[in-house]
């Protein structure tokens, strides 16, 4: 190993080394530190009086017991079928509405104006999943609600939607695009900038519309970013956001049906029944499925273009 080469490229990059060592630091203590604890997934955790590491020696070791646990339930297909669904529908939909909302956006000739709009777009992501369930709340309470009441007014009956689970795969789909829509059509709209004008301008000389532009220029530069963010969006199709499901239905049991989902079941496992283990399993479950699908969708992709894949 040449050291003094080693020295030398510190010394020559130290600025750019110093810049990215908070990420480092943090992924180390957040993202690699932490998965020695995948260990629990295999044993039966009993806490020790000794700490968390004496618990970890001391607790029985059941090999895939608590796998077995989590799937051998009536809740183990519901779950998984949900969490699937709903993450496919938000990968496609949201990945088509981002990308289109970022060409709107790049098209307003008012830059002033685009960026209010996209400002006002963005906003919903920095609200909380609390906050966001008590503003579904409000349009949804079958006594107050803003909805109920206009029904009532035009001689309508109410209904009680948070004891109905027939509208909710629409309401959460729409509260998630809400959220998340504005937040991610910026890194579309930030490699739309980045395009060179002049590709543009040529189309115009040969006579290329709008749309043609849009078309045959806009979509193709933004193909490999599109593939690259939905890869990683594949890599999590098993992890399911626990504030939309849990939050913005109040945890009403009527509506579990079609609310449940991997995370929150885990979390009400571990509520009322105290099962590290399980919860332990379910997380590492996730987190291989993912790299799985991560590693299958990469290999498709560089069958058919290797530029556009992660590595």
């Amino acid at each position: 190993m040449d050291v003094k080469g080693v020295l030398k490229d510190f010394s020559r990059n130290k600025a750019l080394l110093l810049m990215v060592l908070p990420a480092t630091v943090w992924f180390l203590f957040f993202s690699y530190l932490p998965m020695a604890g995948t260990i629990i997934a295999f044993k039966e955790y009993r806490y020790h009086r000794d700490g968390f590491l004496a618990s970890i020696v001391n607790s029985k070791w059941v090999g895939l017991k608590n796998f077995e646990f989590l799937f051998s339930t009536k809740d183990a297909f519901l779950i998984t079928r949900n969490t699937l669904l709903y993450n496919a529908v938000f990968i496609i939909i949201g990945l088509i509405l981002a990308v289109g909302l970022a060409i709107i956006l790049a098209e307003i000739a008012n830059k002033k104006l685009a960026k209010l709009y996209q400002t006002g777009m963005f906003l919903p992501y920095f609200l909380s999943w609390v906050i966001v369930g008590y503003i579904v709340f409000s349009f949804l309470s079958f006594d107050k609600g803003m909805i109920n009441q206009i029904a009532k007014a035009f001689g309508l009956t109410a209904t009680q939607w948070y004891n109905d689970p027939t509208y909710w795969p629409l309401i959460l789909t729409l509260v998630f695009l809400w959220k998340s829509i504005g937040y991610n059509s910026v890194v579309y709209l930030a490699a739309i900038m980045g395009i060179d004008k002049s590709l543009y301008e040529a189309a115009m000389i040969d006579g290329a519309n709008k749309w043609q532009q849009i078309r045959h220029i806009t979509v193709p530069m933004l193909t490999p970013l599109i593939t690259i963010l939905t890869l990683l969006a594949i890599g999590r199709i098993f992890y399911a956001d626990f504030g939309l499901f849990y939050q913005v239905p109040r945890n009403s049991g009527t509506l579990y049906s079609v609310t449940n989902v991997i995370d929150t079941y885990v979390y009400r496992g571990l509520k009322f029944t105290g099962e590290i283990g399980m919860s332990t399993a379910a997380g590492l479950y996730q987190s291989f499925v993912g790299f799985v699908l991560v590693i299958t969708s990469n290999a498709i992709v560089r069958k058919f273009n290797k530029d556009n894949a992660l590595y």
